[in-house]
């Protein structure tokens, strides 16, 4: 096991491989405004997080990654084009899995520059690829932003796609949607007696939910058991896109055939060529470069693009030991009224440090 002083060391050495890119240093404060996380994740991120109150400040965030204030700051106070680099902290609660760290070094490297959003992801993919060269460690990438494509264009209601939306990151959700959405399970028979008026509303509440959010509730039920099924074949063009995987090079040839069914994810598509083209200029060969359109989905959610991460080969159980993606969407929430195109990429210096003790 790395001590702390040679993982801040290799910490330091990955930041100054950053700031030779050009990136600027920050450091956003350990303690982040957790009002702005749960905006945007919702109260899930408490079982991620860990949490404090400030008689001034309210409830307060140990800083679970360096993305959000980053972005805050940069549309805040930014120019364009901007790079970032960070390295310091960051803190996870692990309760589904304790043998996990809950505090360790991340190092990063934020591009925000909307000239040429494909170079600008082969640039981050590059540059931390460079950094574990050497290192027993096999990529794989995807990209958010098809799928997301694929689910916008569905025939349904905009309420059954938004929540699709909501749980593009949590896969079991999504597929039990998707199968309820499409009319291949049955309604449950509390629901059922609900919609069928056999459930009266007039008994005390329990919880928080107000009588008048209750009947929302209900009414949205009613609506949504009186919208068309989704189509078998769009749920199956659905599960097609998502079982496709291979190299880089192989899969895009799959997913623009998949187009010319599914024409909403056609620009989508023709993002991920000019990506595979950027990347084949900065030498990575994306004939042997794998890629999986699924991958990405238990990540953070703001990422909307680009993802991708390296693990370790010898080490499947262990966190990746690098990750990254693309998140445009992130920086119009952030932005009150401004966005930019942004990517970025983080890294573990202490796991680089224990795999090189496994040679």
């Amino acid at each position: 096991m790395p001590t702390r002083a040679e993982t801040n060391e290799r910490a330091a050495s990955l930041r100054a491989l950053f700031e030779a890119q050009g990136a600027a240093v920050v450091e956003p404060p350990i303690l982040q405004p957790a009002d702005t996380l749960l905006d945007l994740y919702g109260e899930d991120i408490r079982a991620r997080a860990y949490i404090t109150s400030d008689a001034l400040r309210g409830e307060q965030m140990l800083r679970p990654d360096f993305t959000v204030p980053v972005v805050q700051m940069h549309m805040a106070h930014g120019a364009e084009p901007a790079r970032y680099t960070y390295a310091g902290e960051v803190f996870r609660r692990q309760e589904q899995d304790p043998e996990r760290a809950n505090e360790y070094v991340q190092v990063g490297y934020e591009v925000f520059d909307r000239t040429d959003p494909a170079a600008a992801d082969a640039e981050v993919f590059a540059l931390i690829a460079e950094a574990l060269k050497g290192q027993p460690v096999t990529p794989i990438t995807g990209d958010i932003g098809i799928l997301m494509a694929a689910v916008s264009g569905l025939e349904t209601t905009d309420d059954r796609k938004a929540a699709l939306m909501r749980h593009i990151w949590r896969p079991s959700r999504f597929d039990a949607l998707l199968n309820r959405f499409a009319g291949r399970t049955p309604v449950p028979e509390t629901r059922a007696a609900l919609l069928a008026g056999e459930v009266t509303t007039d008994a005390p509440h329990i919880g928080l939910r107000s009588g008048a959010e209750i009947d929302r509730r209900i009414a949205a039920l009613r609506a949504d058991a009186e919208a068309p099924p989704i189509s078998a074949e769009q749920v199956a063009r659905i599960e097609t896109l998502l079982a496709v995987k291979g190299t880089l090079t192989d899969a895009l040839v799959k997913l623009q055939t998949l187009a010319q069914d599914l024409p909403e994810i056609a620009e989508a598509v023709a993002r991920l060529a000019a990506r595979a083209a950027a990347l084949a200029a900065r030498d990575i060969p994306t004939d042997a470069l794998p890629f999986a359109a699924s991958y990405g989905r238990t990540s953070m959610e703001y990422y909307d693009g680009f993802v991708f991460g390296f693990q370790a080969d010898a080490h499947p159980d262990w966190p990746e030991i690098a990750t990254g993606g693309r998140y445009d969407a992130l920086t119009r929430r952030l932005g009150n009224g401004a966005e930019i195109p942004a990517v970025g990429g983080v890294m573990r210096p202490g796991l680089m440090l224990e795999l090189e003790a496994d040679r």
